[in-house]
């Protein structure tokens, strides 16, 4: 980690003013707000930091469409969860819901399907 990366990680990774959620930018608890109001039955699904991923949450709703966002730290993930007001689970003991899988097999066969009538096969 630069040194710049030191700073904002001790300053707050980008604390937010209006947000209510330190430590995430305000343009990404802004989306993860419409994306949960937009969707029924989202859960919050706590990603662990890697060596080259920071810590990050995985929102997936109930037909299993998903979105992720970086949370930097457990600390953030929890005020997210309650911020959004939606169930959040560490993916590492419960791993990713089955929905989820099948909604991206679910786009892969639609994308094969389009790009086969648009070439024509």
């Amino acid at each position: 980690m630069g040194i710049f990366g030191r700073m904002r990680q001790s300053l707050g990774g980008g604390a937010s003013g209006q947000s209510g959620v330190r430590g995430m930018s305000d343009t990404d608890v802004a989306h993860l707000e419409q994306w949960c109001a937009a969707r029924v039955g989202v859960e919050a699904f706590v990603e662990p930091q890697t060596f080259v991923n920071e810590m990050t949450v995985v929102l997936v709703a109930n037909d299993g469409e998903w979105t992720r966002r970086r949370v930097g730290n457990p600390k953030t993930a929890r005020k997210l969860g309650e911020h959004l007001s939606i169930p959040m689970y560490d993916v590492q003991k419960t791993g990713y819901p089955q929905r989820m899988r099948d909604h991206d097999e679910r786009q892969r066969i639609l994308k094969r399907r389009e790009r086969q009538q648009r070439d024509g096969i």
